[in-house]
């Protein structure tokens, strides 16, 4: 299953400055979409405008065909999945509370839970290897322990997209690599459309289909990982001078930056 996102003419700012304007993206649906560029770029008011969470000022999103803001709250969940930057939960919920809440879109009117959706949630909180802190309550955790649970409710929500604001953030790297591969996973056994902010080229040019190079509100490259991350457009989206070679595991790009030399 997978869903096809699109933006067309999209404006997103915040009060009078607009940090987004007249953007057209279409994104690649069953396939993994990293979103990349400096700080302050726009990557994540994109990313929060075509989940619905920001206002759009001019333009259109569309999931599927469909206006996304004609469908309801609870369409929309059933069809997006999201991971925002900053993600707030009751005071002493615990860990299996808050993954079985992704289940709420599946759930009928007066939201009786059901033995699917426990099989889910399990399944979810051991894929993202916190099934141990299922009685757990959120706030006893480390930062990179609650990013995997908010990522475990994402995927209880079994939508046919995900969308994911830094997703690595707070975790060491054995378990950004580990995130990322299950979220290749997911799209490889499900179609899951995939679309996540991230900050490390490198991560975006191992793990992404699709990568989308943002610059001052506005795209400046987009397609393969080869096509899009060379010397050029690095140098020209983040003002660094780097050195694209082939990674030696995957024969992909692999950013360098020069920098100074350091012993």
């Amino acid at each position: 299953m997978s869903t096809a996102i699109t933006a067309e003419g999209v404006v997103l700012g915040y009060r009078a400055h607009p940090v987004i304007d007249g953007l057209d993206l279409a994104l690649p649906p069953g396939k993994v979409t990293a979103i990349v560029g400096p700080n302050a770029c726009g990557k994540s008011t994109l990313l929060r405008g075509l989940a619905r969470l920001h206002p759009l000022q001019g333009g259109r999103i569309t999931v599927d065909g469909e206006d996304a803001h004609a469908l309801s709250r609870r369409e929309l969940a059933r069809l997006i999945g999201v991971l925002p930057q900053a993600s707030v939960a009751p005071d002493g919920v615990r860990v299996a509370e808050l993954v079985a809440r992704g289940r709420y879109p599946h759930q009928g009117w007066f939201g009786r839970h059901t033995s699917t959706d426990d099989a889910v949630v399990l399944r979810s909180l051991e894929s993202t290897g916190v099934a141990d802190l299922a009685e757990r309550r959120l706030e006893e955790l480390s930062g990179g322990q609650r990013q995997r649970v908010w990522i475990a409710m994402v995927l209880a929500q079994e939508t046919s997209a995900v969308l994911l604001d830094e997703p690595t953030t707070y975790l060491d790297l054995t378990h950004q690599i580990e995130l990322l591969e299950l979220l290749v996973d997911l799209n490889e056994e499900r179609g899951t459309t995939v679309v996540m902010v991230l900050h490390e080229l490198n991560h975006a040019a191992r793990y992404a289909d699709h990568v989308v190079v943002m610059a001052a509100g506005r795209i400046v490259g987009q397609g393969a990982p080869a096509d899009v991350l060379t010397e050029e457009t690095v140098r020209d989206a983040f003002g660094l001078d780097a050195a694209v070679v082939a990674d030696p595991v995957t024969g992909g790009p692999l950013v360098v930056p020069r920098g100074r030399s350091r012993r």
